[in-house]
């Protein structure tokens, strides 16, 4: 039996990892035309945690494990630290799909919050069962997060911690009365109940809304992040004319009124934006937010652009004792996410 729910807590990223979890790329409609490019990045983006870290790459069977091996090897990835899980998944955005994994008390527990596609696709049957299937090879204990009753939907996307007991997410992800509804009559209050109990968070801050070409529709790893206990980088938008501009204006005031959980002000460190990015007429979700921490180093996105040197510099201030890489994400975009979207971290 695990202790008692009051001992659960969602680690911070920067906390010492086990590993990272990855899903191979299988599904090419999510990557329209550029299927076979983000192939190949992904493999790029293997072997950058492979380096630092234990990848747990989740395959759909045999098959696909024997080409991904042969890939992995011809890129020069350090197999050694590949460990795959087999199991067959919709898509590869192992952030919302896959378990959220906690301390509770002196153990891990792998949370299962229930993903519903975003609540904006159907074809979610294998997704729905990764929780289980992660924490089965891990031998982690999954508990299936309810509240009064019901099934509470959180993608992992939508929320970030500081470790502390503090934790950020966004209104237009789990608030809006009627687009990708997760949970229906859902209050703050709820949500509120809700992580203290299953993630031990005694202050929640509350952004508004996400980046336009968000089809998460608000999702925090797109916004902004705490990069150590008391320290949170945001993306501001700088030119007027932009969609982006009164809504980041809008989370970086209520960043500035914020508090923490031990009643002080968090620093507020500022993240330029890349360029407009378009897929067919659709804008794209490019955001340096969307970052991965691991052991010893961060792995940015970058997109080809004037502010990707920019963006590696900031976190690197912020983040003194980790080597920044850059990842080329042009093509992972395509698919309406990049690093953070597409891992989960396994805490030790």
């Amino acid at each position: 039996m695990m202790n008692t729910t009051k001992n659960r807590r969602f680690p911070a990223e920067w906390e010492k990892q086990q590993g990272i979890l990855l899903c191979f790329p299988h599904n090419g409609k999510d990557w329209p035309g550029k299927y076979e490019a983000v192939q190949w990045a992904f493999l790029e983006f293997i072997k950058k945690v492979a380096t630092f870290e234990t990848v747990f790459l989740v395959v759909a069977d045999e098959n696909q494990k024997e080409k991904v091996n042969s890939m992995l090897e011809t890129a020069h990835v350090e197999l050694t630290n590949v460990s795959y899980i087999i199991h067959k998944t919709n898509r590869s955005w192992m952030r919302d799909s896959g378990p959220i994994i906690v301390k509770n008390g002196t153990e891990r527990e792998a949370l299962n919050f229930n993903f519903n596609g975003w609540a904006k696709y159907k074809n979610i049957q294998l997704d729905k069962f990764v929780p289980a299937k992660v924490g089965e090879f891990l031998n982690i204990p999954v508990t299936q997060v309810m509240y009064k009753g019901k099934p509470v939907i959180v993608e992992g996307g939508a929320i970030d911690t500081n470790g502390r007991g503090t934790l950020l997410t966004s209104e237009e992800c789990l608030m809006h009365p009627d687009i990708q509804v997760r949970n229906p009559n859902f209050t703050k209050a709820d949500y509120e109940a809700v992580f203290k109990e299953y993630l031990g968070i005694t202050n929640v801050i509350w952004l508004g809304e996400g980046i336009e070409g968000d089809d998460t529709h608000g999702h925090i790893d797109d916004l902004c992040r705490f990069v150590n206990e008391d320290t949170i980088v945001t993306i501001v938008e700088t030119d007027p004319t932009d969609h982006n501009y009164k809504p980041l204006q809008d989370n970086l005031k209520r960043l500035q009124n914020a508090k923490l959980e031990n009643g002080k002000s968090p620093v507020i460190v500022v993240l330029p934006m890349p360029k407009r990015l378009e897929f067919d007429g659709l804008r794209l979700p490019a955001s340096y937010a969307n970052f991965l921490i691991l052991n010893n180093c961060v792995l940015v996105p970058t997109f080809n652009d004037s502010n990707d040197r920019k963006a590696l510099n900031i976190l690197a201030e912020c983040f003194p004792d980790r080597e920044i890489i850059g990842i080329s994400a042009t093509d992972f975009i395509w698919g309406f996410g990049t690093l953070h979207c597409l891992s989960q971290q396994i805490p030790e």
